[in-house]
């Protein structure tokens, strides 16, 4: 089974204090749901027309396992907390295998 990776791009964080109120509920939530932090932050550089902002990527162990966290109760409460304070993009994505 392939490897599932999930990674968020801020495109604005407009209430930082939101942000960090979400990550302190959500980063024991993933991590519970089997997520693992490869990175997270500012981009060293970026290349071809590349943005930069805040890029968060985890690893699960499949793609189930992935949906199963964001789906999750706890998850759903950090989702809660954070409100409209970001504009972002989530995608799942599988390794390859």
């Amino acid at each position: 089974m392939a490897k599932a990776y999930w990674i968020t791009f801020y495109r604005e964080v407009r209430r930082p204090e939101a942000l960090a109120a979400y990550a302190k509920l959500a980063v024991p939530a993933l991590a519970a749901a089997g997520a693992r932090m490869l990175a997270r932050g500012m981009p060293a550089e970026v290349h071809e027309g590349g943005l930069v902002q805040r890029t968060v990527l985890m690893e699960f162990d499949s793609l189930e396992k992935a949906r199963a966290a964001y789906e999750s109760p706890e998850y759903r409460a950090a989702l809660a907390v954070l409100g409209d304070a970001v504009d972002r993009d989530i995608r799942f994505m599988e390794g390859v295998s």
